[in-house]
Formats: C-alpha cells, structure tokens, sequence
C-alpha cells in the first residue's frame, strides 16, 4: 500500500505497539527462566491487542471494526491478569505500575474509539 495500511494511522495501535515491545522483554525474562508457557501465553496475549486493532482497522463496517476492538480490549485484561499472576512479587514496583498505568491508558483509548466508532454509524 501505498500510504500504508490504516491501523498504522491510528493512536490505539501505536501505543499498544510500544507496550507490546515492554512487554515481549518481560515475556524473554521468563523464556530464560525456562517458564515458556507463561512467556508464549504473554507474547500471544500481548499480540492480540496490536492484532485485533489491525484486523479491524481492515473491516468494512463499523460495527465489525467495534467488535475487533472489543477484543484487542478483553487482551488488555488477559495481559495484566498473566502479570499478577506470574510476576506477583513484582507488580508493586514503579516498572510494573508503569506497564499497568500505559494498559489501563490504552484500555480508556480503546474503549473511546470505540464509542466514538459506534456513535458515527
């Protein structure tokens, strides 16, 4: 594509990008403590969010985009249950609020694009 593909454009997508990156190296910290499962599920759950928001972006109705949206959402909540419960001894700390505060500010983003896709239709 010439001017690139839609999701690229949108703020929901570049934030959640950004976070995935922080979040693929907590997932390589447990891969070197040989705790795969957990660094997979986190990795996967961390692509989900970019992942919706790509495939929606691609979706020809509003409504179908919202429900893409819906998803990339829910994995928000998927990504910081893993966290508490894999790395519980650590969520206190200012790196982990951190990564905590950016998913609740791209959870609000996401839910507001949202509202705001379904109030346009």
């Amino acid at each position: 594509m010439k001017d690139g593909f839609r999701f690229e454009s949108l703020e929901i997508w570049k934030r959640s990008a950004e976070a995935s990156y922080r979040l693929f190296t907590l997932a390589d910290h447990l891969e070197n403590e040989k705790k795969f499962r957990f660094s997979e599920q986190l990795r996967g759950a961390s692509l989900s969010i970019t992942n919706n928001i790509a495939e929606g972006a691609g979706s020809y109705s509003k409504k179908e985009f919202a429900q893409f949206l819906n998803y990339a959402h829910r994995s928000i909540f998927e990504v910081a249950n893993i966290l508490k419960l894999v790395f519980p001894e650590k969520c206190d700390s200012p790196n982990f609020q951190s990564i905590f505060n950016e998913l609740e500010e791209i959870s609000r983003m996401i839910h507001a694009f949202r509202k705001g896709l379904l109030s346009s239709q």
